[in-house]
């Protein structure tokens, strides 16, 4: 099965640009595509960890990852599916989170000569010019349009400000300056980005006249709708010192069973035929099929050790209750 055909059966993918180019590049592993990462905290959680996967698997079928840190676009806060405004970060504590992001990351992708690369958008984003970059980029962004973009709907509601509203021109202005200076052909990203994510392929093509590329990952969220990811507590943490290996078994032991299933096909790493054997599944099945998803994602955010003591102190708990 073609990486494309392997993305669509994991339920992976939610919108893209031009379906018959994108399987054509990614099938073809001729994609240097890039995945955005704002600091907005000292590490990574499971939200980002789908996108890491999705790197990984397109990596293994011979595409080129571009890692993009947003240590520019972090000084302003991507108002995507938010209420409110996002706290501001200090220059220090944005560079702290990138370095934190840095180090997770390269468990995950392999870096190195031909083969991923991490840049940060700060790089070229402080350097900007304001009214050289209104000349050069505002007739590219009618605003009846962004208005309309489901990325400000929510904070609309309650007032967008300015700074928010800056934010999909600068993700554009990256997918610009990332296709020009390392060939990025392809944006990926979570649902909600859709419209920052058309605002790139559109400048590309109205400043360059070239073609460029957009494919959004299907959201986590549970039978209820809700994102997953969060517990009592705050969010599933990728850092061990934030929420244990342990913590980490524990949320993908205990999620429902109407989830399980699509969490180890979207998630694991698991051969399909394998996967596609679970859904006959029922009853006390449903509980092996949750050890699988705990274990498999463990192993692949800490390692295989520690995923073996999580399962061990899960099950002598459970014993014990």
């Amino acid at each position: 099965m073609k990486i494309y055909d392997e993305l669509v059966a994991r339920g992976l993918i939610a919108q893209v640009t031009d379906e018959e180019k994108i399987k054509d590049i990614i099938n073809s592993g001729n994609a240097t595509f890039y995945i955005g990462f704002d600091p907005t905290a000292d590490s990574l959680h499971v939200g980002h960890f789908m996108a890491l996967c999705l790197m990984k698997r397109l990596q293994m079928a011979g595409n080129k990852p571009v890692v993009l840190l947003g240590g520019g676009t972090g000084y302003i806060g991507d108002p995507s599916g938010r209420t409110d405004l996002r706290s501001m970060m200090s220059p220090e504590t944005i560079q702290h989170n990138c370095a934190c992001f840095k180090k997770q990351m390269e468990k995950f992708i392999e870096f190195g000569e031909n083969k991923a690369i991490m840049v940060n958008n700060a790089d070229w984003l402080l350097e900007l010019n304001y009214i050289e970059l209104l000349r050069d980029m505002g007739a590219c962004f009618p605003v009846n349009n962004m208005l309309r973009a489901e990325c400000y709907k929510q904070r609309l509601e309650k007032g967008l400000s300015f700074l928010e509203f800056n934010y999909m021109v600068m993700q554009s202005y990256d997918y610009y300056y990332l296709y020009q200076n390392y060939g990025c052909n392809m944006q990926f990203g979570g649902d909600d980005q859709w419209s920052n994510m058309l605002g790139g392929t559109e400048l590309i093509r109205r400043k360059l006249g070239k073609d460029a590329y957009a494919m959004t990952i299907t959201l986590l969220k549970n039978s209820q709708g809700n994102k997953m990811g969060k517990t009592a507590k705050g969010a599933v943490w990728l850092d061990p010192n934030k929420t244990t290996p342990f913590e980490f078994y524990q949320y993908w032991r205990n999620i429902g069973e109407a989830d399980v299933l699509k969490c180890i096909r979207m998630l694991t790493f698991l051969p399909l035929e394998q996967i596609d054997a679970m859904d006959q599944w029922e009853g006390s099945q449903l509980n092996e099929a949750k050890e699988v998803l705990a274990y498999e994602l463990t192993k692949l955010v800490h390692d295989e050790e520690k995923a073996q003591k999580a399962k061990t102190v899960y099950e002598v708990g459970s014993v014990r209750e």
